[in-house]
């Protein structure tokens, strides 16, 4: 499964919201410029984010948007179900990918992939034997050294990584970018 530009852009523009939680509300030229989102595209998802009740929208002065609910409990798959429409789902269970490439050359990973897949999958070297995780998710809290936040990022000598949604204290999706690939 590959996520469209519009899911992707949609993904980054709340992690982006994520990011002021507990503040005022944000403009989505705001959101844009700090995500590097066309304003057009932006005021679309935003748009479409509020008809699915991610986003609260208000105008006027002191307006903007603002997440509707904790980032804790909207999942990547409700902001992708939200620009793309449902996700494919197999005998009744939703089919969740361990990881999906996205248009722009980074993968999307659930948290809880394997160390070992992720090494086979992404071609991450040197991370089996690491004492203390068996998992992305334990990898990121190793760099770490805490509990992450949305919107955390480190580097390592294979990628960029940054903590994209988190389900409570469980780290749910990590954006993986190898080094050498540009954004974009």
């Amino acid at each position: 499964m590959r996520l469209s530009n519009l899911a992707d852009y949609a993904v980054v523009l709340m992690s982006a919201a994520a990011r002021q939680c507990g503040s005022v509300p944000i403009h989505a030229g705001m959101l844009a410029e700090q995500t590097g989102i066309p304003g057009p595209t932006a005021q679309k998802l935003v748009s479409q984010l509020a008809r699915a009740g991610l986003l609260v929208a208000s105008r006027g002065s002191g307006g903007g948007v603002r997440l509707a609910r904790p980032a804790a409990a909207i999942s990547v798959a409700d902001i992708i179900e939200a620009v793309a429409g449902a996700l494919p789902e197999t005998g009744g269970e939703l089919e969740v990918a361990m990881m999906v490439r996205r248009e722009d050359g980074s993968w999307l990973v659930d948290g809880g992939l394997g160390i070992d897949e992720s090494e086979d999958k992404l071609g991450i070297t040197g991370l089996r034997g690491l004492s203390g995780f068996d998992t992305v998710a334990g990898y990121a809290l190793f760099r770490l050294g805490r509990l992450p936040v949305i919107g955390d990022t480190f580097s390592d000598r294979t990628g960029h990584y940054e903590i994209v949604d988190m389900d409570g204290r469980r780290i749910d999706k990590i954006a993986y970018r190898p080094r050498g690939e540009e954004e974009g």
